[in-house]
């Protein structure tokens, strides 16, 4: 997303855009993000750049929102798609008055609240998630026995 021209001559884009306190200058895709895009976002052929093109855009635009209010990692774009993100910092990379700029790693799509009513409150869902995989492990461990 750095240095990408416009049309104009000799002008770039805004070198990195703020989420909380994170100054964004990348976003890099996970093969498992693109994977979990393709297959509850949107169904088509896109590929890692478009996809990070969007997420640039949706930054610049300011659609991107903390889930939760002190959350660090789970983001939603238009209240609607969940997606999970870290942070790393660019290593001798600064801003114009010397603050560290980060790179944003898409780890994964959860999906769309509008689709995935589950995915309205995620401290439940994962919760569920867990105790039903104890579960079937518990029912799996009985079996061989």
């Amino acid at each position: 997303m750095r240095d990408k021209g416009t049309e104009r001559w000799s002008t770039y884009e805004s070198f990195f855009v703020s989420l909380g306190d994170k100054r964004v200058a990348d976003i890099v895709i996970t093969n498992h993000a693109r994977t979990r895009y393709l297959d509850r976002i949107e169904h088509g052929g896109k590929d890692n750049d478009e996809i990070a093109a969007w997420m640039w855009e949706c930054l610049k635009q300011d659609r991107i929102k903390p889930y939760y209010r002190n959350e660090q990692d789970v983001y939603l774009i238009d209240e609607d798609i969940v997606v999970v993100a870290e942070f790393t910092e660019l290593e001798s990379e600064l801003d114009i008055t010397g603050n560290i700029l980060h790179k944003m790693i898409i780890v994964t799509f959860l999906g769309k609240m509008s689709e995935t009513m589950e995915l309205r409150d995620l401290k439940t869902y994962y919760s569920w998630l867990r105790h039903s995989r104890r579960m079937t492990l518990i029912k799996n461990s009985r079996k061989r026995k």
